[in-house]
């Protein structure tokens, strides 16, 4: 077998056991439509301090499950409410200055895109790196938060592809995948993107998940 179809079926074992994105694990229908855009912004917020994605995941669910799915909404429930459901979650510690980010959030949401990300796309005007600056702009959103988003919204759109960020990048070295965001691209279809992403990501995180798959 040559390497380009050991790196194929390398890839095609990562969707498989570990190609869940983590807008799925949130409970997050993703389209290109306003709610599930800014539920995935919510769950980058969630996701942008040091606490397990496990934890993170869990808030949002919560946060949806309490009504909080648009800007509006969010805005709308007040901090209290945001404290509490983050707490059912265990996401503790940071609970209240989160629930303070994404009132604030929300806000701007609400009041410079008209409660649609898509408007931000529009102002991005294709350049994925202006998407990435606007996104930075977003309260407790840094680095890490805005590369999560592209690298869960690159299968919806299309200009973001192909997005790896660092963390899923040294994943593919150590397993012995091309890590350039183009060479690893090339090893799925475009739709199975933010799965492959997530996929380096996960094993990046699981604990003998890397000797595990180079030695099946």
């Amino acid at each position: 077998m040559d390497t380009d179809a050991k790196h194929r079926q390398l890839a095609a074992r990562l969707l498989n056991r570990y190609g869940k994105t983590y807008a799925e694990e949130a409970g997050i229908r993703l389209r290109n439509a306003p709610a599930p855009l800014y539920q995935l912004l919510v769950m980058c917020v969630l996701l942008s301090i040091r606490i397990r994605a496990d934890i993170a995941t869990a808030a949002a669910r919560e946060l949806f499950a309490a009504g909080m799915r648009t800007p509006r909404a969010m805005a709308g429930a007040g901090w209290q409410s945001r404290v509490d459901a983050l707490g059912r979650a265990h996401y503790r510690r940071y609970d209240e200055s989160t629930a303070t980010a994404l009132g604030e959030g929300a806000e701007l949401v609400l009041s410079r895109y008209h409660g649609d990300l898509r408007n931000l796309r529009k102002e991005a005007d294709g350049d994925p790196d202006e998407v990435r600056r606007l996104l930075r702009e977003f309260p407790r959103i840094g680095p890490v938060g805005a590369e999560i988003f592209c690298r869960e919204a690159q299968g919806i759109w299309e200009e973001l592809r192909p997005a790896f960020d660092e963390r899923a990048r040294r994943a593919a070295e150590e397993l012995g995948l091309p890590h350039t965001p183009e060479s690893l691209a090339a090893l799925v279809a475009p739709d199975d993107l933010p799965r492959l992403a997530a996929a380096l990501v996960r094993v990046s995180l699981a604990r003998g998940a890397t000797e595990e798959l180079k030695a099946a």
